[in-house]
């Protein structure tokens, strides 16, 4: 295994994050191809199946020189799942797990920054999700029921409120089922995660044009009849509006209630936000303690010279 050393800790992840549209995945999978090495996506909707498009996968970019890069956690659910990033923090551990175990440094990819930080911080998630299904199959038993299988869950409970009260009741259960998922296969032990984190940075100009480029390109290249398709498939209009952007502009277009040419011109103003609100998160969590070295656009040299400096 390559090993990479920064301030006299091994590195054992490279994170490659920037704003949409700033080039992320090809610079990553071109690093991957060189190391070599597999990506795993930071991308918040391209774990949909069906939301390609939209989410900008580009799958066509994981192929270098005639190779395919793997890459993982993309098309790994449903568009109707309810995907959080507790869920992401742990599949990502397994991947991160499974791979470094054949040898190789894995490689972050994306731009969504709660969910690279839940894993560079290596956040212990207590806040728990409501779980639909367990709620359904909750509210079917008896209370006696209910306070039995809490205190199989977690003999030690004493908040007696807990136990007389429906609702706190499930909920109590709901977040003991969830612990006892999180802590599962590894006692609940959360990798060391040492990275080398590289943005990718453009000026607003540029990246406003390659925005707006890169928007007209999906349009051209079917993302109406996706969204359409989605839609077909029995996803709710209320449910691409919670994907947002792309799917939530193209479904009130074809709702009757943009026209084409308000829907683009919303839909590329809003990108542009969205993108500025990444960089926002990226300078917070530099300001949290998170070390980014940044490069300017896609140089390619200039990423590879950050890594050969700190890789022995």
């Amino acid at each position: 295994m390559n090993s990479v050393i920064m301030s006299e800790k091994p590195v054992n992840l490279i994170v490659v994050l920037g704003p949409t549209a700033s080039g992320k995945t090809k610079l990553a999978a071109r690093l991957a191809k060189d190391l070599p090495s597999e990506i795993i996506s930071a991308d918040s909707r391209q774990v949909y199946r069906g939301m390609d498009i939209g989410t900008g996968k580009d799958l066509s970019e994981y192929v270098v020189d005639g190779i395919n890069i793997p890459c993982h956690l993309i098309d790994i659910v449903d568009p109707a799942y309810e995907f959080n990033v507790f869920e992401y923090q742990r599949r990502f551990f397994a991947c991160f797990s499974e791979i470094s175990s054949r040898g190789m440094i894995p490689i972050m990819a994306g731009g969504t920054g709660m969910y690279i930080e839940s894993v560079l911080k290596g956040y212990r998630m207590l806040e728990v999700p409501e779980s639909p299904k367990l709620r359904e199959e909750l509210e079917k038993e008896e209370m006696d029921t209910l306070v039995k299988r809490l205190l199989r869950l977690n003999p030690a409970s004493h908040n007696t409120t807990d136990l007389r009260d429906r609702k706190r009741l499930i909920r109590a259960i709901e977040i003991q089922e969830f612990t006892k998922a999180w802590h599962g296969s590894s006692d609940g032990a959360v990798p060391l995660i040492v990275p080398l984190v590289v943005g990718i940075y453009w000026e607003r100009s540029i990246l406003r044009q390659r925005i707006t480029h890169r928007l007209e390109e999906r349009l051209q290249s079917g993302m109406i009849d996706e969204v359409k398709n989605l839609h077909a498939s029995g996803i709710q209009w209320e449910k691409l509006d919670f994907f947002g952007l792309e799917y939530r502009y193209v479904g009130l277009y074809l709702r009757g209630i943009l026209s084409y040419k308000d829907m683009f011109r919303t839909l590329n103003t809003r990108i542009h936000q969205f993108a500025k609100r990444q960089e926002t998160w990226f300078r917070r969590m530099e300001k949290r303690g998170i070390e980014i070295r940044w490069i300017n656009g896609n140089d390619y040299n200039s990423f590879k010279k950050i890594i050969h400096c700190i890789m022995k």
